[in-house]
């Protein structure tokens, strides 16, 4: 990695309707304090990896995550998701 990144791993608190959930996230990666990587080994990207990344994104008002899967048989995927 170039001697200027920077990839850090958070403990995250949300909140629901403005009221803060008892429970933290803890993401895989955030990097560049901008982007939230989510590591994965399965079979497919699923629907609730998307919604777990979404989650992830709310709490600290970020707009970007990634989620890379190593699973495949075919080759690694990547899943951008957007706030």
């Amino acid at each position: 990695m170039p001697r200027n990144s920077s990839v850090q791993t958070y403990l995250l608190a949300l909140a629901y309707k403005g009221e803060p959930l008892v429970q933290t996230y803890r993401p895989d990666f955030i990097c560049f304090d901008k982007i939230i990587v989510e590591l994965k080994a399965c079979e497919a990207i699923a629907p609730q990896h998307k919604l777990q990344v979404l989650n992830y994104l709310r709490g600290p008002h970020l707009r970007l995550g990634l989620i890379v899967n190593f699973g495949s048989a075919a080759k690694v995927q990547i899943d951008c998701v957007i706030l």
